[in-house]
């Protein structure tokens, strides 16, 4: 693992156990043992730190949605959906609540290009849920409140989930993509 990957790794440990601001510059360098000046030989600031991570996440995010097939009957696609959105928080945890909580201490300017790549992959789940709707396979009034209440469901995970816990990814999945369905009025 090259230092800048190390940096980056480190930094979401501290940012999703104590938030950004909480954290220092010299709380990472003091965790990978450097000296806070060298530190800055490979990243140029904080704010950049945190625009890493919060970016990868969204890269792993849309990847996962943009990989599923878009011919896929929308009760399969909305099982991938689920699947991915839950593989992206369980594989990469810290990263996750970074992502999810701490986004918002980007610039504005950073703030706008997270929330444009966050309603691409919110389309994902609508587009989903809208093709459903139309092939009678789900019953809701507002395929976007719809997609916004399933993951909002999906993205309280990182609160709870924990690697070592009693449900395994797969369980996990089975037993979200079947609550989701149901609430979508579709079969389980």
């Amino acid at each position: 693992m090259d230092r800048r990957t190390q940096i980056l790794h480190t930094a979401g440990r501290l940012f999703s156990q104590r938030g950004y601001h909480a954290t220092s510059m010299r709380d990472i360098a003091r965790a990978l043992d450097l000296q806070g000046g060298s530190l800055y030989t490979h990243i140029e600031s904080k704010e950049e730190v945190l625009w890493e991570i919060v970016n990868r996440a969204a890269d792993r995010f849309l990847a996962h949605a943009t990989s599923i097939d878009p011919d896929l009957p929308p009760r399969e696609r909305l099982k991938a959906l689920v699947r991915g959105h839950l593989t992206v928080i369980a594989q990469e945890l810290e990263h996750a609540t970074v992502f999810f909580h701490e986004w918002k201490f980007l610039s504005p300017e950073l703030q706008e290009r997270i929330k444009a790549r966050r309603d691409a992959y919110e389309a994902h789940f609508r587009e989903a849920i809208e093709s459903g709707v139309q092939r009678g396979e789900f019953k809701v009034e507002d395929p976007k409140i719809a997609a916004l209440f399933v993951l909002s469901a999906l993205n309280w995970t990182y609160q709870w989930l924990r690697p070592e816990g009693p449900l395994d990814l797969e369980a996990l999945t089975e037993r979200y993509t079947a609550l989701v369905l149901r609430a979508l009025g579709g079969e389980a």
